[in-house]
């Protein structure tokens, strides 16, 4: 049997440079970050995890490279992929400043304006370490129902972890989706799972976006993820959105809508009272 690579020599055999020293890197409950200082000056970030779905790694760099295609927000830099690990460019992280989050609204809204080219994606990826089916359809309305709700509640179904009065408030929601989706909307290059510990605030004080789950859908989608999880500066962020690209009407009430995706998929992941925050928020729109 092959001897197993060193993080160290996996990292080389990528770059093509030494790694003079490693350090781990805190935060983060999928992967294992470590920054490696490499012998020609440059700093990067290597991801690993033990035994990874296939796919892993390679979607979520396939992700990053879409969301830095149109050149309007910083993205991670992809150095190196492999079935085993993705190596990034490193970031040296600070605080937000109000000026900071401005941007990063401005930014944002350009972003989701670059557009994708369907409602979904070429390939399914993963969210956290689920599976995240991407197959395209031709509304948002049918692309949320059955490629972002339907399949985690059933998930979350079998696995006892949502009650089956929440499982039929979803339902509903999924029944009156068309009714609820508000004005039709092109599709949005999206982050996809846009919380504020996938946002690095770098020395330049601009915000640079991290671990993906891309794909083309709506982007209140990525307004009401950070509205769930909070973030600093968040009103000046969502201002900054709504002057560089106005929404529509009605989108602050459609939140609870868009939030149905992150519940389920923490429920799916954690359990604990996800289940009971995505039946709330159904109850909220019917």
């Amino acid at each position: 049997m092959a001897r197993m690579r060193t993080l160290a020599e996996r990292a080389e055999h990528l770059l093509g440079a030494a790694v003079v020293s490693t350090a781990p890197v805190a935060g983060g409950d999928t992967c294992t970050s470590t920054r490696l200082r490499l012998s020609d000056g440059r700093s990067a970030l290597i991801k690993t995890r033990p035994n990874p779905p296939a796919g892993f790694f390679e979607a979520e760099a396939r992700g990053l490279r879409w969301l830095a295609e149109p050149g309007v927000a910083p993205v991670a830099e992809v150095l190196g992929v492999q079935e085993d690990c993705l190596v990034l460019g490193w970031v040296e992280p600070t605080k937000p400043t109000p000026e900071a989050a401005a941007e990063f609204g401005r930014m944002l809204a350009r972003l989701h304006a670059s557009g994708a080219e369907e409602f979904g994606a070429e390939q399914d990826g993963f969210i956290s370490t689920l599976p995240l089916p991407n197959r395209t359809c031709p509304s948002w309305p049918e692309f949320f129902a059955v490629r972002r709700i339907l399949p985690y509640l059933r998930l979350v179904t079998d696995r006892g972890q949502i009650s089956p009065a929440d499982a039929e408030a979803v339902d509903g929601v999924v029944r009156r989706i068309v009714e609820l989706a508000g004005p039709d909307e092109p599709p949005a290059r999206l982050h996809g799972d846009l919380w504020s510990g996938n946002l690095v605030w770098s020395a330049d004080r601009s915000a640079v976006l991290v671990d993906p789950s891309a794909y083309g859908g709506h982007r209140e989608t990525d307004l009401a993820m950070l509205t769930l999880f909070g973030m600093p500066q968040l009103a000046r962020v969502l201002a900054a959105y709504a002057e560089e690209t106005p929404l529509a009407d009605g989108w602050e009430e459609r939140q609870p809508l868009h939030q149905l995706f992150p519940l389920l998929v923490h429920a799916a992941l954690f359990g604990g009272r996800y289940g009971a925050l995505a039946g709330d928020a159904a109850r909220k729109l019917l």
